[in-house]
């Protein structure tokens, strides 16, 4: 699509009322204003937390930001521009030296201008999106508790309630506000959080840190010309990143819950924990973790190591309000492993795709417009959470014999399907098709109109985490299912 900046659409006087400022809520209120809705914002904090470290933002969701000339300049600016990867057993052996990221693009036959996808800075990326709903004067109501949701099909009108007592009323309501999202009770969509017995501990800090140590600063050193690096850590029972950049050290860890872990970014312990944990993993009694690494966690400042618990939630059945007025997007429609790498990708490729399908449906048509939305949407997220289990599956428990044979077994899928996704284009041309199949009865899995967003040859089916855990107990590798996954 050609770039249609904001004041290319006509006002659609669609009023959209959004709930949480994630990803999902800050992407879905830019793309919302440009598509012509009116458009408020509910946060229940009192401000938004650009907190976090570092994660994979795929391309399928920056395509869009060539509809906003400043923010692709922006974000350009702080991506990891000519960053390399190198790739470690735990223990410290080398497995793959280190190599641009673009020559590894270029030796998979994939362009390196256009890269599937690259690793970003959260803070950054979410400041970069909070500045611009801020610039372009998107209404954002602070200290708003959302405690409940309705919708009313006779006034084609729905909204929520806050703690306080206060009703807010729109067109539609879309709940971005995560996994806890109160508009559980009106979908039914509410999935129960399953113990994973996995967590993550996770720090990032000013470079200046490494001076602590000069072995550990000499080790984990940028390349040269100054330019970043990811290194990878696969281990029999765990695997760890860390990532050099001019400004910032990170440093991420799965491991085995130890009980002091909690699903929050402010859940924050010692490194003698850490230390302690590193030793006690399931399969370090021959090969301990690389000394390097340990001195690594050492030089992380007090009060910055997070315990982060990764919950499993089984795909939800529903995301939208029996009347299609309030849609769930990003956590609280789909929540994912941070494997997958693909958590913040579909979160945003969510808030580009309701917005568009509300523009191209019009405002007499919203509940079609939300229905046709989830037909997008449903399928390439339930491949995308199975992938993501896939990529876990195989980051935690590294075969190593295979792994001499063939490098790249020990690098999560980032299939073609995945990144090669306009979510916005892929509304536009397929919409009246997908209203078309929803008038006949045709269900979402036996959609043949259209080309699918999801691995060719795929045919949905319910699936759970129980079977999948049974299956890898029983040594049994996660079935994706038919289709082209690769």
């Amino acid at each position: 699509m050609d770039s249609k900046p904001l004041g290319s659409y006509e006002p659609s006087g669609i009023d959209v009322l959004i709930v949480g400022t994630g990803l999902a809520g800050l992407v879905a209120a830019l793309e919302c204003i440009r598509k012509g809705h009116s458009v408020r914002v509910l946060e229940r904090n009192a401000s938004i937390n650009t907190n976090g470290d570092m994660y994979f933002m795929g391309l399928s969701a920056t395509r869009f930001l060539k509809h906003w000339p400043d923010l692709q300049k922006e974000y350009h600016e702080i991506s990891l521009h000519n960053a390399w990867i190198e790739t470690f057993k735990h223990s410290g052996e080398v497995i793959i030296t280190p190599k641009k990221v673009a020559d590894r693009l270029r030796a998979q036959g994939l362009d390196p201008d256009t890269p599937p996808g690259e690793f970003q800075m959260r803070p950054l990326v979410y400041k970069m999106f909070v500045s611009a709903v801020e610039r372009h004067g998107v209404n954002v109501e602070f200290n708003r508790k959302v405690v409940d949701y309705f919708e009313d099909e006779k006034t084609g009108k729905s909204g929520c309630v806050t703690d306080d007592g206060t009703r807010y009323h729109a067109d539609v309501v879309i709940a971005a506000d995560g996994v806890g999202s109160k508009s559980q009770r009106l979908v039914g969509g509410q999935v129960r959080a399953r113990p994973s017995g996995r967590a993550m501990w996770r720090a990032a800090f000013p470079i200046e840190h490494l001076d602590k140590n000069p072995e550990v600063k000499e080790f984990f050193k940028m390349m040269p010309g100054n330019e970043p690096i990811v290194r990878t850590w696969l281990g029999p029972s765990t695997y760890a990143l860390t990532l050099t950049r001019e400004d910032v050290m990170v440093w991420i860890m799965n491991h085995d819950v130890t009980g002091s872990e909690e699903e929050s970014w402010s859940n924050t312990i010692d490194a003698e924990e850490v230390l302690q944990g590193m030793d006690e993993m399931p399969g370090m009694e021959v090969h301990k973790w690389a000394p390097i690494f340990k001195e690594l966690v050492k030089v992380t400042p007090p009060d910055t190591i997070v315990n982060f618990e990764l919950l499993w939630r089984n795909p939800q059945p529903t995301w939208t309000s029996p009347g299609a007025r309030v849609i769930q997007i990003g956590d609280a429609a789909h929540s994912y492993l941070p494997a997958s790498g693909n958590g913040a990708t579909q979160a945003i490729e969510d808030a580009i795709s309701i917005a568009s399908c509300l523009q191209i449906g019009g405002k007499d048509n919203i509940p079609q417009s939300v229905r046709a939305h989830i037909r997008f949407r449903f399928i390439r997220n339930s491949c995308a959470q199975k992938l993501g289990f896939s990529n876990a599956e195989l980051l935690q428990d590294t075969d190593w014999d295979k792994v001499k044979l063939d490098p790249r077994r020990a690098a999560p899928k980032l299939p073609k399907w995945v990144w090669s996704h306009d979510p916005e284009a892929y509304a536009y041309e397929n919409y009246e098709k997908a209203i078309a199949s929803m008038k006949k009865g045709i269900k979402m899995e036996d959609e043949t109109s259209f080309e699918p967003n999801y691995p060719r040859g795929y045919k949905y089916e319910p699936w759970s985490i129980e079977k999948i855990m049974d299956d890898m107990r029983a040594g049994i590798p996660i079935d994706l299912g038919p289709g082209d996954w690769e």
